[in-house]
């Protein structure tokens, strides 16, 4: 019998380190992505400085990252906006400016962000609300998932409470609310509506703005599908690629329903109302809405017939006032222990050290200010936005340098270490993070199109707007230009088609009480900020 030979064994296991190397290399020098969406948030959290919401988790990532603090979205409303976020390109390039127009009909050709990161060796995969699913395909954007889409909207039946059951018309717990739903179900059924029409039916008698009811997290959607996220890490935690995985949640997008134990978390007295709920002083009328989308909620109607109503907005009793805010804090923390669940898979799976973390929410929300309820405006509170990004070996910091939602892409590409696509509108902020820059750029751009002066009854669903407005923001000051005509930044600069302009000085005027743009004090402000506005524009023009 030969005697064994080590020379030969060393030379076995050599040639295996050879073959595995890529493996290992390409896991050690490209991150995981952790891509986490939030619908409808707005930056009321603890790491942002505020004093009441409860928000444990997102303030634990935020000691892990980078907070910006003056972040802002392209587009105030959920389809336009995620397409930005996920392409790198602004509005006007992606022609997605309303909850209709399917991104990849205007563009086949546009590049995403998960879909380059195939490109780049990465596995795709998403659960949840990452784009509108109305701005998609049934796949949620096919191109952009190495592994199928998960359900859009709702986990499988088996995630859900074996105790409850799934949601009521996908939102609703509340055992008289899933009565009720029955009940005009079989109106329904015995009126012979189609099914479209019975939804329709349905919902206009039942469609509640708020819930609490006792039940645990995955009675709703979001918890439900935060469990079905957990099992998909841990088969990631094998996956021999580094992964992209986008897990989107829909709280607090109304209706505001959450278990009972987060609205448990405040008390309904210490809701902080608007202390503004009027226009602004000089205001320009196409700026304002009528919060359409709260108003389709069914027991909005009834209160307005014993309150006066404004010219702008809707007017509710404060009562109401404090119910919504109340269920929209308890919404941020509902959310909020979901994304602990995210976080702490990631530290069982020892996967934290490994993984950026980028958590978004798509635009802001009005909450009574300016007599405004929901986004779909150029203010404020509509387009700031939160956004934290984790990545390793990076210190946590605040940022308070401009950023926007366009930043994202490159930003993440420069932390995967892997090269930026040309031709996207935004900029890494990797120098903001690891501090080697200040400021990547000196003001933010969102917009907002209007199809009439007095504004529709709906904020949603139109195809072509005739009025745009394009609004400018740096770490002072608004500056915002309203034009007509269906005007585009792609289009050359028209000064005719002006119809209103907006100054606001937020050092002064945190809530916007006076458009100071035709104001003598301001006029240098004023011929500054609109020269930084024909500038971009220009170089939008195909």
């Amino acid at each position: 019998m030969k005697k064994s030979n080590p020379a030969f064994y060393l030379l076995i296991i050599a040639f295996a380190m050879v073959i595995t190397a890529p493996v290992v290399a390409q896991q050690k020098t490209k991150p995981n992505i952790l891509f986490i969406a939030i619908d409808d948030l707005k930056p009321i959290l603890g790491c942002y400085g505020d004093k009441l919401v409860k928000t444990p988790n997102m303030d634990r990532l935020a000691k892990m990252g980078t907070v910006f603090m003056n972040n802002y979205c392209q587009q105030a409303v959920c389809g336009p906006t995620r397409a930005s976020i996920m392409t790198g390109k602004r509005p006007d390039y992606t022609k997605v400016w309303d909850l209709k127009t399917k991104m990849r009909d205007i563009n086949p050709d546009i590049l995403s962000l998960p879909q380059y990161l195939i490109s780049q060796g990465y596995s795709t995969q998403g659960i949840g609300k990452i784009y509108d699913s109305r701005c998609v395909d049934k796949q949620m954007d096919s191109p952009s998932w190495s592994v199928p889409y998960y359900n859009y909207s709702k986990a499988e039946e088996q995630y859900y409470s074996k105790e409850t059951g799934m949601p009521v018309l996908g939102a609703y717990q509340l055992p008289a609310t899933k009565e009720l739903a029955k009940k005009y179900k079989k109106e329904a059924d015995e009126k012979g509506l189609t099914d479209k029409d019975k939804e329709e039916y349905v919902s206009n008698l039942l469609k509640p703005s708020v819930e609490s009811a006792d039940v645990p997290d995955n009675a709703y959607n979001d918890g439900a599908n935060a469990l079905r996220a957990l099992e998909i890490l841990e088969k990631l935690k094998s996956d021999t690629k580094p992964f992209f995985f986008a897990v989107g949640f829909s709280k607090p997008h109304l209706p505001f329903v959450s278990p009972k134990k987060y609205w448990d978390l405040y008390k309904r007295e210490d809701m902080p109302v608007a202390v503004f709920q009027e226009a602004p002083k000089n205001s320009v009328e196409v700026a304002f809405h009528n919060s359409g989308e709260l108003r389709g909620y069914s027991d909005i109607p009834p209160l307005l017939s014993f309150t006066d109503q404004k010219d702008i907005g809707v007017t509710l009793p404060v009562e109401k006032q404090k119910e919504l805010i109340h269920g929209y804090y308890a919404a941020i923390s509902y959310t909020d222990a979901q994304v602990g669940k995210l976080l702490d898979k990631l530290d069982a799976l020892e996967l934290t050290k490994n993984t950026v973390i980028v958590l978004w929410g798509d635009h802001g929300w009005h909450l009574g200010d300016h007599n405004i309820w929901c986004k779909h405006t150029n203010f404020e509170q509509a387009t700031r936005t939160p956004m934290i990004i984790a990545a390793p070996g990076i210190a946590a910091t605040t940022a308070n340098a401009s950023t926007e939602f366009v930043d994202i892409f490159p930003t993440l590409c420069d932390l995967a270490g892997v090269k930026i696509p040309e031709a996207l509108d935004g900029k890494s902020l990797k120098p903001l993070m690891n501090k080697t820059a200040k400021s990547v750029k000196d003001f933010s751009i969102s917009q907002y199109p209007r199809s009439g002066p007095k504004g529709e009854k709906e904020r949603q669903g139109y195809a072509s707007a005739k009025v745009m407005g394009y609004s400018l923001r740096d770490t002072r000051f608004r500056y915002t230009i309203w034009l007509t005509n269906d005007f585009r930044s792609t289009q050359p600069y028209n000064e005719n088609l002006v119809i209103g302009t907006e100054l606001y000085d937020y050092d002064k005027d945190p809530n916007e009480t006076i458009n100071v743009a035709d104001e003598a004090s301001y006029k240098g402000v004023a011929k500054d900020l609109k020269a930084k506005m024909l500038t971009f524009l220009k170089t939008q023009v195909k």
